[in-house]
């Protein structure tokens, strides 16, 4: 078993002060997400959008993404690598990310819930699970969660936090026995996982890339050249994909008007804000709203 991991392997958080030691600080710029346990095939998160999974964003939970089959890339707090079959990322609450999705990915989605209970990672981690036992060990364990959820049996939801319990114990245990292999993020990555906290805390402040380079410390142009060498992507980019992201999703999820979702994405004006979604979209705000 191979292991990618953002920092060093860390102590696993309590789950009452896991939300004050995620990345980013303010859940008013998360999306929404039920409270309760759900598991779903990874082909279903891109219903109503590829969007919804290749933009970044965050979520207020935590989720486990099991990939059996297909390969693409995945970017997690501004740095991308590839993912194949037997790919197992656990992703914390509040850590921006998106990754691509095509005919031949398979896989599930665990969403944990924000009331989990579980104790779980601090930090983002890429698993590579080499061994057969140990992919055939997380399948039962997600297949029983799902079962449970699906169960009018007494005891139900009990039981599939039990068996969260049991999938908290795989994830240290994976992390126990691969933490020498976890190499040492890089200055570049280190920097980017910064501005990737900041973007998600702030995007809806109307800062740039000047605005979040100095609060870093940096030039803009040595943190877009970073950004560039962790995920190939401008400083820029991320920030207009994380803003773009927010806007489809009040468009598409929400009723509220499109002079509301510019005001709270910090645009200076909705004609700016119709101007910037289309060159982006290919659609107005409106015209995206009717026809996604």
């Amino acid at each position: 078993m191979k292991l990618f991991s953002a920092p060093p392997l860390s102590q696993f958080a309590k789950p009452k002060t896991q939300a004050a030691t995620a990345p980013t600080a303010r859940a008013t710029t998360l999306p929404e997400t039920p409270s309760d346990i759900r598991v779903m095939p990874i082909t279903r998160l891109a219903h109503g959008g590829r969007w919804r999974v290749e933009a970044m964003r965050a979520l207020s939970e935590p989720c486990l993404l099991w990939f059996t089959r297909g390969q693409g890339r995945i970017t997690i707090g501004g740095v991308t690598r590839g993912y194949g079959p037997h790919n197992a990322i656990f992703i914390p609450a509040g850590v921006m990310h998106g990754f691509e999705i095509g005919q031949q990915t398979h896989g599930v989605a665990l969403f944990f819930g924000r009331d989990h209970g579980v104790t779980l990672p601090h930090a983002t981690h890429h698993l590579r699970i080499r061994e057969n036992s140990r992919q055939v060990e997380l399948s039962g364990i997600l297949d029983s969660v799902q079962r449970e959820m699906n169960s009018d049996s007494p005891g139900s939801d009990r039981a599939a936090k039990h068996y969260l319990g049991l999938l908290s114990v795989w994830l240290e245990r994976q992390l126990g026995t691969a933490a020498d292999e976890a190499p040492k993020p890089s200055a570049a990555k280190r920097l980017v996982a910064r501005y990737a906290a900041l973007l998600e805390r702030d995007f809806r402040t109307g800062h740039g890339v000047a605005d979040f380079a100095a609060e870093l410390g940096v030039t803009p142009t040595h943190l877009t050249r970073s950004c560039r060498a962790t995920c190939g992507r401008a400083a820029s980019d991320l920030l207009q994909d994380r803003k773009m992201f927010e806007a489809r999703r009040l468009l598409a999820d929400t009723r509220l008007p499109v002079k509301e979702i510019s005001n709270s994405l910090g645009f200076t004006s909705p004609a700016y804000f119709t101007r910037a979604f289309q060159t982006k979209i290919g659609k107005t705000p409106s015209q995206f709203r009717r026809t996604g």
